[in-house]
C-alpha cells in the first residue's frame, strides 16, 4: 500500500519549497503540496490559520478512501498543520512537524516578531533580493533555483505570525491519536521548546537531522526525505490490517 504525503510549506515559500524533495519522494509515496493562503497559487487570500485548516482539509479529503496520509508541515506549515490536527484529531495516519517545536509565547515569540519586522522594515523588493542572495551562496543552484522560480511571499508573514503567536500551543496536540513525528535541523533554534511537545503528545518522538538548520529540507535535502519515508512505513506497519 502507497501512503499519501500532504507537504505544507514555511513562511515566506510557497509550495516549491518541496522542489528538492519530490524525486527523493515520488517513487514511494503520492504526494500533495499545498499553498497556504497568502502564498503561491493561494496569493490574494488573506491569511488566517481557520482558512489553513480549510485549505489542508480540502487536500486532506481529496486522497482516495483507504489510503494512509502523513501530513508534513514546515516551520509556518508546521504550525498550520498542528491546527488541522488539533481540528481533526482522527483524520490522519501519521504528523510531522518541521521546524516547528518552538512555543511561540515569552521569549521563544521574538523569533516570529523579528522575521515580522525585518519583512516589513526591508519591504518586498530589498527582501527579494536578500532571499536570492543568501539561498544562492548557501545551496547549488540545481538544488535551489527551483525554489526561488516558485517565488517569494512577504505580506502575509507579520499576520501569520500573530495569528500562530496567538493560537499555537503545545496543548494542541494532546488529543491527536495518530504518529507523530518532531523533524528539527540539528541547529534550528525553532527546537527549543521540543520538550513540551513531546510532554503534551504522548505519540511524538524526535528526530533531528544533523549538519542542518531550520530550512533542513534545504539543508540536507536526502536526509529529510529518508526520515519522511522511514516514518511513512512505520506508519503503514503499524496500521491495522483489514
Amino acid at each position: 500500500m502507497r501512503a499519501h504525503l500532504v507537504l505544507v510549506h514555511g513562511s515566506r515559500l510557497g509550495s516549491s519549497q518541496w522542489a528538492p524533495q519530490v524525486p527523493l519522494l515520488r517513487d514511494e509515496v503520492d504526494l500533495a503540496l499545498v499553498d497556504l493562503p497568502g502564498h503561491g497559487t493561494r496569493v490574494a487570500e488573506p491569511f488566517s490559520l481557520r482558512r489553513c485548516v480549510e485549505v489542508i482539509d480540502e487536500a486532506v479529503r481529496a486522497v482516495p478512501p483507504g489510503t494512509p496520509v502523513v501530513l508534513v508541515g514546515h516551520s509556518l506549515g508546521g504550525y498550520a498543520a498542528m491546527a488541522y490536527a488539533a481540528a481533526h484529531p482522527d483524520a490522519l495516519d501519521g504528523l510531522v512537524l518541521a521546524g516547528a517545536s518552538a512555543t511561540p509565547t515569552g521569549p521563544g515569540a521574538a523569533v516570529y516578531r523579528g522575521v515580522a519586522a525585518l519583512t516589513d522594515r526591508l519591504g518586498t523588493e530589498r527582501m527579494t533580493r536578500l532571499n536570492d542572495r543568501v539561498l544562492r551562496r548557501l545551496y547549488p543552484a540545481e538544488r535551489i533555483e527551483p525554489v526561488i522560480a516558485g517565488g517569494y511571499y512577504f505580506e502575509p508573514t507579520a499576520t501569520a505570525w500573530r495569528e500562530v503567536m496567538t493560537h499555537c500551543r503545545p496543548t494542541m496536540l494532546a488529543h491527536v491519536a495518530c504518529p507523530v513525528l518532531l523533524l528539527n535541523g540539528q541547529f534550528d533554534q525553532l527546537r527549543v521548546g521540543v520538550r513540551a511537545y513531546l510532554r503534551a503528545c504522548p505519540s511524538a518522538r524526535e528526530e533531528v537531522i544533523r549538519r542542518a538548520s531550520h530550512l533542513s529540507n534545504l539543508d540536507q535535502p536526502e536526509a529529510f526525505a529518508d526520515a519522511l519515508l522511514r516514518f511513512t512505513r512505520q506508519v503503514l506497519d503499524s496500521a491495522p490490517r483489514s
